[in-house]
Order: C-alpha cells, then structure tokens, then sequence
C-alpha cells in the first residue's frame, strides 16, 4: 500500500500553546531581569510547548539515532572521504565509539545506528543495526534516480519504524544524526530546490575539499538541480529522484516524531534537509524540531531559515555523528532542568509586593539548575548579568 502523506500530515498537531504561555509568565515572575538567562527560556519555552502538561519536565531518556548510508554521487570524486568511509565509521559507531560513542557518554544519551544504505554486507554489523537496509548505496543523482519508488516507500516506513520503536522504548527527546560519503551533496540538492538556490550559493567545502573538488562538486549539484525541480511537487518521489534511503528514512523518522508529539535535535545539514523536507509534507512539522547547530554549508543556513529555526551553536563543525546536536544537548537538559527546578512566584519572593516578610525570617530561594537544591539567595538585588 502506497504512503499517504495527506493523511500523515493530519495526523500533526501544533505544540501545547498554553503550556508555552504559563512557562512564559512564571519566568517573568522570577527574580533578576527578563531574559536574563537568554536562550535557555527560549529552550525551554519550547520544551513547554512539545512536552504539554502543567510543567516542564526533565529530559530523562535522550535517544540519538544515526541514519546511515552511501551515495553514488561520492564516485564524482565530491568528498575529501576514501570509499568504505562509512562502513568503517558505522562499525565503530556500532561498537560504542567514534565521536558518537564519545560523547553521548558525558551527554547523558543512548546511541542507535541505522545502516539503511551502506555500501557494504550487512553480515559484519549486527542485526539490529542492518534490519532496516534498503539497498547498497543510492544512485547517482546528477545522473540517476537515488532509489526506486519503491525503495523510498521502504526507507521512509523505515524511519517511521525506527522512531516508533524508540519512543515506545521510552525516550522522552530524539536526537538524529547520520553517518555517509556523499550526503553534504545530497542535502544542497534537496534544500537548493526546496529553497530555490542554484549550484553555486548551496554548494559547501563538506568533508574539507579543495577547490578541484568543488568545481566537481558544483557541477554535479547543478546537473542534479535539474532533475529534482520537476517533482518537487511530491515529496516520495523527490527523495526518490535526488535524495536517498538514509534521506528517505530521516524524513519518515521526523514526520512519524512529529506525529507521536515528540521532540527532536537537529544536528546538521543532512538532517535540516530531511526536516525540509518533512516541512513540505507538514507545514507543523518544524514546530517540534529544535536546531542544534550551524554548520559551515551555505544550504543548511537557509535550510534553517526557511523553518524559522534558530540554531544553538555555531561551532563551524563539518563533522557528522549527530557531534553539534551531542554537543548542544547538555544545553536543552540543563533548559529543562531550570523549568523544571522554577520556584513558584511566591517563594520567589516576587508576588504584589504587598507581602511583608519578618526580618527573621528565611530569605526566598531563587533559580537553580538543581531542580530538588536551590540555592539561597544573597541579600540585596540580585545582579541581572
């Protein structure tokens, strides 16, 4: 049976407005300037928002899952990455390690790889990472179709699988990332003919090519520009025609996330592209997706813009792994922890003004990020900065 989206996108709701607004006005309630602690209520206003319910809640159980896949595209000699790159980098990943492993650690998050289209046998990985794999590779997209209908039908349900299958594992905030040689490409095709950029103004240094590569690089966005515009209209048949099955399966994971009311950490711009591409399917969608980072492509910026995302962090990374979305987490937890820990206004000390208060009496606690320890406060005003 054919996917309807039609009836996917209905299936997406906008975010708890009331819960945003009762957030909003508590932490006006508190001690200190408005604003004062800058992007974290931004942070967690939207938390408020994608959690629903009376509070905000802590994010317990963060999930990372890495789509990963290859791309014919990379034989056009557009990435600085050897072949069997990701075959090695998803075996790795597998095992606990590589920058994934690294820092998921420290950030409090569980780590899923997902060989959806690696160019590799599936007999060397284990099988709950290969169970999803659509194909060996996609296909070249300045020349070729990356799948068929089809495989794209496949790697999409995929995805939906996949993020049903985590959150009914009980993680409370999604985190994705991918793994591949080749997608920097794939994701300026995407997003150049979702947003209307040409070659040359989506086109990045990626894995850290050098300008022979870039003229390469250019001309095979361009040629792949002229077969995506004509589908643009339906969005199976985009990822079928320009994307590929980890951008396939990306864009299911998301659009299923968004459906389920569950938050997701965007890390770079291979993710961006697959959310653009959810944004087409639902134009809700975006609402449940937090920007982790900017990275150095010229596509993902407007990627971002286009959903009226704001990234976190602006590091420069090119490294994929979900490294900026691992890196921004500690920054939503620590969000959801200060939401969380908010005294209410009265014990702020914040209420009419009409309250009087003995001199030996306890002075008010104000904000922590210790949600069961906060902090006394010290006499007079509390500096804002």
């Amino acid at each position: 049976m054919a996917i309807d989206l039609d009836s996917l996108s209905g299936l997406v709701e906008r975010p708890d407005d009331d819960a945003r607004a009762r957030l909003r006005a508590r932490l006006a309630l508190q001690p200190g300037a408005s604003g004062a602690f800058g992007r974290l209520e931004d942070v967690a206003v939207w938390l408020a928002g994608v959690q629903g319910g009376a509070a905000v809640r802590p994010v317990d159980a963060p999930r990372v899952v890495l789509f990963a896949g290859d791309h014919g595209i990379a034989a056009r000699n557009v990435s600085a990455l050897p072949a069997g790159h990701t075959a090695r980098a998803v075996r790795e990943a597998a095992a606990g390690g590589g920058t994934a492993g690294l820092l998921a650690g420290p950030a409090g998050a569980a780590v899923r790889v997902v060989d959806i289209a690696v160019d590799t046998d599936p007999e060397p990985l284990p099988a709950a990472v290969t169970r999803h794999k659509v194909r060996r590779s996609s296909g070249a997209i300045d020349r070729h179709d990356a799948l068929t209908a089809a495989e794209a039908d496949d790697a999409f349900r995929a995805g939906m699988d996949v993020a049903d299958a985590e959150i009914d594992g009980g993680a409370d905030f999604l985190v994705l990332g991918d793994l591949g040689v080749g997608n920097t490409t794939v994701a300026a095709v995407l997003i150049g003919a979702l947003t209307g950029m040409d070659a040359a103004a989506a086109i990045g240094r990626g894995s850290g090519i050098d300008d022979a590569a870039w003229i390469r690089k250019c001309a095979a966005i361009r040629d792949a520009l002229r077969r995506a515009r004509p589908v643009l209209g339906d969005p199976l048949r985009l990822l079928a025609v320009s994307g590929g099955a980890d951008f396939a399966a990306m864009s299911g994971f998301l659009l299923r996330a968004a459906i389920r009311r569950t938050p997701v950490l965007l890390d770079g711009v291979s993710s961006a592209a697959a959310a653009l591409v959810v944004q087409r399917i639902s134009y809700r969608s975006p609402d449940w997706f937090l920007a982790a980072q900017l990275t150095p492509e010229p596509s993902h910026a407007k990627a971002l813009d286009r959903m009226a995302l704001e990234p976190l962090l602006d590091y420069r990374l090119r490294y994929g792994e979900a490294t900026g979305a691992l890196l921004a987490l500690p920054l939503v937890r620590a969000a959801a922890s200060l939401a969380a820990g908010l005294p209410d206004a009265a014990d702020a000390g914040t209420g009419t003004g009409d309250t009087v208060r003995d001199d030996d009496e306890a002075p008010a606690p104000v904000m922590s990020l210790t949600k069961n320890a906060p902090a006394d406060a010290p006499d007079g005003a509390a500096d804002p900065d």
